[in-house]
């Protein structure tokens, strides 16, 4: 969706009319202001560890972990794609330079944003939603997910993260029949990380089996495995036409959310889901965030903008990191 400037500053009050303009400006083709140590955004200390993905700000990974580290003050990055290529698919030396990288920024990886089982259930079929899957890059079909597993492993410990991201496959008319199939698949995948000492994380994804807060705790009932844990992705859930807070978030077990996106979504004319910047949208993350802290969550909560509305990847992820910012005050003050 493209925005007028009338639409993104009227939808910009919760982050400043300065930060708006100033990043209109950057879609207009001016250059963000240099960053100084006055006016980084700094964000903490909190009791999570706040991250972003790192290609929601650019293919260019290098300069997407200096904006991570310098302009936003961070110290964590969640790795799914760099270089136009998919992290499963970074030859040796790839992963060896983007090691580099981290290093010189000082980033630790809060997990591998991986593609495993986001691909089709064999003999079974798709309802609408699974069709509409961004992959992103990602190429391994159902009967591969092993290979890929074992190659999402080796990046964990290449990368030094305890958590690989999942789904559980292209959301299915009728997903019963096979509901207790791919469970089992869930189950031997964590056994398979446990050798490892990694945490296998189940994200909430509209295109796949498990959408909301509601389908998230029956699976983590069938799948009890204590290193099998929910992404929680409330975003997700919102353009799943679910309420994620409260509603959807009072099912989940507590204990087993390992890890949490952060994006907003808004209603379109037509009631269609659409991103929107954190803060702007249907999801309430100022409750979200305050429960997650009154129910001891403290691991990776990662910023997943997807929304564009400001031109640019990086000058939207700027305004969504805004937004995330103040609902952190109000929520952790």
């Amino acid at each position: 969706m493209t925005y007028t400037r009338r639409q993104i500053l009227a939808g910009m009050g919760s982050v400043g009319l300065g930060t708006a303009l100033s990043l209109w400006g950057t879609k207009m083709g001016a250059a963000l202001p240099a960053t100084t140590a006055h006016d980084r955004m700094k964000v903490g200390p909190y009791p999570f560890r706040i991250a972003v993905i790192s290609d929601e700000i650019t293919q260019d990974f290098e300069k997407a972990c200096q904006i991570i580290s310098r302009d936003f003050g961070l110290h964590w990055i969640e790795l799914r794609t760099m270089w136009d290529k998919n992290m499963v698919d970074l030859k040796e030396k790839e992963q060896q330079e983007a090691r580099k990288i981290l290093q010189e920024h000082k980033l630790r990886v809060t997990d591998i944003a991986s593609p495993l089982f986001k691909t089709e259930w064999p003999g079974a079929r798709r309802a609408p939603q699974g069709e509409k899957q961004d992959q992103f890059g990602a190429h391994f079909d159902a009967q591969s997910q092993d290979e890929l597993l074992d190659r999402c492993i080796s990046l964990a410990k290449v990368f030094h993260t305890d958590r690989i991201r999942c789904f559980d496959y292209s959301r299915l008319e009728d997903p019963k029949p096979y509901r207790a199939e791919i469970n089992k698949k869930l189950q031997q995948a964590a056994e398979r990380c446990a050798q490892d000492k990694i945490v296998l994380l189940l994200e909430n994804e509209m295109s796949c089996n498990t959408a909301t807060g509601e389908e998230a705790a029956a699976v983590l009932k069938a799948v009890p495995h204590k290193n099998f844990m929910l992404n929680w992705d409330p975003g997700n859930a919102a353009a799943s036409a679910s309420t994620p807070y409260p509603t959807g978030y009072e099912f989940i077990p507590k204990g087993r959310i390992g890890h949490c996106h952060c994006k907003d979504v808004m209603r379109t004319s037509n009631h269609q889901p659409d991103w929107a910047p954190v803060g702007g949208g249907m999801v309430d993350w100022v409750g979200q965030l305050r429960a997650l802290r009154r129910d001891g969550f403290h691991y990776g909560l990662s910023l997943e903008t997807h929304w564009r509305g400001a031109g640019t990847p990086e000058a939207s992820t700027r305004i969504s990191m805004e937004g995330l910012q103040k609902a952190l005050r109000a929520a952790l003050p």
